[in-house]
């Protein structure tokens, strides 16, 4: 990765992460559908709740509530034979992340869920390779894979305007049209 989440502050750290979890979470509708498990509109109202709060909308929320409720909605991957269980749980996995930074300012929210998606890439990308060659690819051939290239330039764009960007509603909306412009999630889903 070629910038540091740890330059970002408190707030572009979160804004960063939501952004993040804007593209990841129509993985969890793809594997919700596919799976019939779930309810996509939770983790949906959830990643709203916490735009509204980044936009400095006078909203509440209880963290320990939320994380219950995400809790109902994570999948179990001993439950489910189908692959698209994995990229679900990582994006519970980083809506967990962004609720408990809201207690403990310590988490770097930015980096945990960076790094979460680079990897929910790179495990897709295996899966896929092993479906199509039945042969395992080495980390460094699937890092120069398009989807995954793709991956750590919509990182850096995201970064670098959360850094030019106010704390404010405006500056949550020019995020949230980066990462929903293409209607494509982090795994290129159509949504």
């Amino acid at each position: 990765m070629n910038f540091d989440a740890n330059t970002l502050n408190f707030w572009q750290q979160q804004v960063f992460a939501a952004a993040l979890m804007q593209r990841m979470l129509p993985n969890y509708a793809y594997f919700s559908q596919t799976a019939e498990f779930g309810d996509y509109s939770i983790l949906t109202n959830q990643l709203d709740l916490v735009w509204q709060k980044l936009a400095g909308l006078s909203i509440k929320f209880n963290v320990d509530a939320q994380l219950d409720k995400l809790q109902q909605e994570t999948p179990n991957d001993s439950s489910f034979e189908i692959y698209a269980v994995y990229p679900a749980i990582d994006v519970c996995t980083g809506m967990e992340c962004l609720f408990l930074s809201f207690q403990d300012k310590e988490i770097n929210c930015a980096r945990e869920i960076s790094q979460l998606s680079q990897s929910s890439v790179l495990a897709y990308l295996e899966f896929i390779t092993m479906q199509q060659s039945q042969r395992q690819a080495d980390e460094a051939t699937l890092k120069e894979d398009n989807l995954f290239l793709w991956e750590m330039e919509t990182q850096r764009e995201v970064f670098d305007l959360v850094t030019l960007i106010k704390p404010n509603k405006q500056g949550c909306q020019k995020i949230k049209s980066l990462v929903m412009n293409e209607r494509l999630s982090s795994l290129a889903i159509e949504y």
